[in-house]
């Protein structure tokens, strides 16, 4: 396997997407249940996509953008995969098509303690955190990615070993493409002839 090439990120400036890292706060503890209601409120509200990852499972700033643009392509082209955004997000970010198996990965779960909070424009993830019940921490994201995170999304060790470290980011973005993919494959019509 040769080293994937890994576009640059956009200036924080730019982006309509933003990301932070959050945990749990010291003595206190949103349940799994209470964080998934907080979601579903904020997304019933609309305004942008809100969205909270473990934050075991995501492999750097490339991984959520890359996700999230992926998204927006498939989405461009009237192909969807879920009414709602941030469920669709969810799927990409762990390079998987179903929201049992994605959610599994990336997903909010009870032993979760760090989490990466990404919210659309206008919303912004710091004046989400109180709504969460979580405290910030620059130390949870961004970092890089690491066996574990790679073994989460299911990326093997034979994947892992064929390439160098500094291309583990790189085996991430190529799942989240290969969803683009397969969606636009599984969206065209069967009778149409190549």
């Amino acid at each position: 396997m040769n080293q994937v090439n890994v576009p640059p990120i956009p200036r924080t400036e730019t982006r309509t997407l933003q990301a932070i890292g959050a945990r749990r706060p010291a003595g206190k503890s949103p349940s799994r249940l209470e964080l998934v209601q907080t979601l579903r409120r904020l997304a019933a509200e609309g305004g942008g996509i809100v969205a909270l990852f473990d934050a075991r499972a995501i492999a750097g700033e490339r991984h959520l953008l890359s996700a999230w643009a992926h998204m927006g392509r498939t989405r461009a082209r009237g192909e969807t995969r879920l009414r709602d955004r941030g469920a669709e997000l969810a799927l990409y970010v762990a390079g998987d098509d179903q929201l049992p198996r994605a959610l599994s990965k990336v997903g909010v779960a009870e032993d979760s303690v760090e989490f990466v909070l990404l919210a659309e424009r206008p919303r912004e993830p710091e004046t989400l955190l109180e709504t969460f019940g979580l405290v910030r921490d620059d130390s949870v994201y961004p970092r890089p990615p690491s066996e574990a995170t790679l073994e989460r999304l299911g990326v093997n060790e034979a994947e892992r070993n064929a390439v160098p470290r500094s291309a583990w980011e790189g085996l991430v973005l190529e799942r989240v493409a290969m969803l683009e993919l397969s969606s636009a494959h599984a969206s065209a019509d069967p009778r149409e002839k190549p």
